[in-house]
């Protein structure tokens, strides 16, 4: 058997809270989603002057990653590289850039999706706050 390692609610905050600080030293106004393996929601934090819509596209980006066990930018990526049926897979919506996977030693433990600035911004509130992990 093999020992499968998954994100406890302080790895949770502590992601949560070094995305916070990235988006504010930037005054990026975004909205923040972490999920576990399966996709499933674990935390949602909308900033003060998020967009709405991005309550909606934060957790999208995050789920995609998880399920595909990659960041949605490769997704994103081989879509706007020609390979538009990727559009119809089930279960991934959030194919846009901001979708960060969580590895550790190959194994996807979740993933954090960003939603509110520019794409590459997005990542990289996402990247920081995975940094806090020190994986």
């Amino acid at each position: 058997m093999k020992t499968k390692h998954e994100l406890e609610l302080a790895d949770v905050k502590a992601i949560a809270a070094a995305a916070e600080a990235e988006a504010l030293k930037n005054n990026w106004a975004v909205t923040i989603s972490i999920v576990d393996d399966g996709g499933h929601l674990l935390w949602l934090q909308r900033l003060d002057g998020a967009a709405a819509i991005s309550s909606h596209i934060a957790p999208a980006k995050a789920r995609s990653a998880a399920l595909g066990r990659k960041d949605t930018k490769a997704f994103e990526d081989m879509i706007n590289n020609g390979r538009t049926a990727f559009l119809s897979a089930p279960t991934v919506d959030g194919l846009l850039e901001g979708g960060v996977a969580i590895m550790k030693s190959g194994q996807c433990l979740g993933a954090v999706g960003v939603s509110g600035v520019k794409a590459n911004e997005d990542a990289q509130v996402a990247s920081a706050g995975i940094a806090a992990l020190g994986l």
